[in-house]
């Protein structure tokens, strides 16, 4: 079955760093697109940045040039590295795969940015 797991989350100052990863199996990954979404308390689930199989990017305006998305078809790995967080940072962050017009989810990792 597939599997996305996701790992890097947790507690950082603002104006900080992390790098989240995800490890697909059960995939083409090659032939995926692949992203991350972020869901703070209250909110609505949100893209934050996806990569295409091809490695076209797109960001959410509010985290470009703070944040980049890579993937290594090797590894069956996507990452987003995440620089100069904001406490609006603050989420759970869930790595997805588009697989043959199909959605799949991780089980989120927490990030929290504090002041």
């Amino acid at each position: 079955q597939v599997q996305l797991v996701e790992s890097g989350g947790g507690l950082v100052q603002s104006g900080g760093s992390l790098r989240l990863s995800c490890e697909a199996s059960g995939i083409i990954f090659s032939f995926s697109i692949m992203g991350w979404y972020r869901q703070a308390p209250g909110k609505q689930r949100e893209l934050v940045a996806r990569i295409t199989s091809t490695g076209t990017t797109k960001y959410a305006d509010v985290v470009k040039g703070r944040f980049t998305i890579s993937r290594d078809n090797a590894k069956n790995t996507v990452t987003l590295q995440m620089n100069s967080l904001k406490v609006e940072d603050t989420a759970v962050y869930y790595c997805i795969a588009n697989f043959i017009a199909t959605e799949y989810w991780g089980q989120g990792t927490q990030v929290t940015v504090s002041s």
